[in-house]
């Protein structure tokens, strides 16, 4: 698995702990950055991450921004890009299993990083259920078209 990373100024942090979580997993990843806490914007970052997935370079990406919100929007944008915003454990198995999310978004002023960590770690070891699903992922794509 290939994983590319990004965050703005609001989710350095965060962004930090989980690229230790990527090594610690012995998971391949690129880090887009910021590679300082100067603020910046968060379409800037989202985008090589959605676009690299989105073209086949990366498996999966992670977003984090503080809220999760702008960066999933972002992603979300970008076609072929199903960015899920997850701030519990619930949600990160469920998104995977059921929604074959592609890239996870989360805010490092919601959840602590500890959290975070887990359900990222859920999130990279989920797989996609299909069977029933697979049909509203068709849909999904379909409204993209």
């Amino acid at each position: 698995m290939k994983i590319a990373i990004s965050s703005d100024h609001g989710g350095n942090n965060l962004r930090k702990e989980i690229v230790r979580l990527l090594d610690e997993m012995g998971i391949e990843y690129k880090d887009f950055g910021p590679q300082t806490d100067d603020s910046v914007d968060y379409p800037d970052y989202a985008s090589p991450v959605a676009q690299g997935v989105a073209a086949g370079e990366y498996d999966r990406g992670i977003l984090i921004c503080g809220t999760g919100i702008g960066m999933s929007i972002a992603a979300n944008k970008v076609k072929g890009i199903r960015c899920a915003l997850v701030h519990d454990l619930f949600s990160a198995k469920a998104t995977r299993g059921h929604n074959n999310s592609n890239v996870l978004a989360m805010g490092e002023r919601v959840i602590g990083p500890g959290l975070a960590t887990e359900i990222a770690r859920t999130w990279l070891t989920e797989e996609f259920e299909g069977g029933r699903h697979e049909t509203r992922i068709q849909k999904i794509s379909d409204l993209e078209n």
